[in-house]
């Protein structure tokens, strides 16, 4: 397992985004050396955890537990033979593209050590949105992306550090609960009847899916 790429990007004005100033940090490249990660700080003012990196859109993006975005190349790969185009690394607006890792597959609070010290903590699958569909510039697209059910991971900082790409991923820590980013992902789209079991990730879970979570089974009759 290692890391194929480390992605960054920069600011753009884009006619596809609800950004009050219309712009997007979604278009990310490959960059060679090293890029320092750490935790940007809560959702709404902390943006990307990784070093040049723009996150505009801090309503939705960025933060503690969406400090990183990792994609599988495999992922990307069978997208590629779907849509009849290269995708290259960085086309899902991930800052992260591995290869060998099971990243859909990954479990909630399962904790990733990339490069020599950085470790990373899974907390969520990503949910998609006008600005992707607007970036992939394919039709369906949110839909399409949700249908698959192979998010990519959202990741927390738990020990800050220096990654670039060819780092090795080790799996340091995995839980025994079973809640996958898969499953959380079908819980908080299109499967609402799953959302009781997100609970077995505890606080390991991205808040924002806990509390949906909470809510939905303080709602069911006892």
């Amino acid at each position: 397992m290692k890391l194929l790429s480390v992605n960054l990007g920069r600011a753009a004005a884009v006619p596809y985004t609800d950004h009050p100033e219309g712009v997007t940090g979604i278009d990310k490249r490959p960059v060679e050396g090293a890029v320092r990660v750490t935790a940007p700080g809560s959702k709404g003012t902390g943006a990307s955890g990784l070093a040049g990196d723009a996150v505009c859109d801090t309503r939705h993006h960025g933060g503690t537990d969406q400090a990183v975005y990792a994609v599988a190349r495999e992922d990307l790969d069978d997208w590629e033979r779907e849509l009849g185009r290269p995708l290259p690394n960085g086309s899902f607006g991930e800052n992260l593209t591995t290869a060998g890792v099971d990243v859909s597959g990954a479990l909630i609070g399962e904790r990733w050590r990339i490069g020599p010290g950085l470790v990373l903590e899974v907390t969520s699958g990503r949910i998609p949105c006008r600005t992707f569909q607007g970036h992939l510039g394919e039709k369906r697209w949110v839909k399409r992306f949700t249908e698959k059910g192979a998010p990519g991971a959202y990741l927390r900082v738990v020990e800050p550090g220096e990654i670039r790409a060819g780092d090795p991923v080790e799996v340091v820590h995995r839980p025994g609960h079973g809640v996958t980013v898969a499953l959380q992902f079908r819980a908080v789209t299109t499967e609402r009847e799953l959302l009781p079991r997100l609970l077995a990730a505890a606080d390991a879970l991205h808040p924002e899916a806990l509390a949906t979570a909470r809510k939905y089974v303080a709602r069911q009759p006892s």
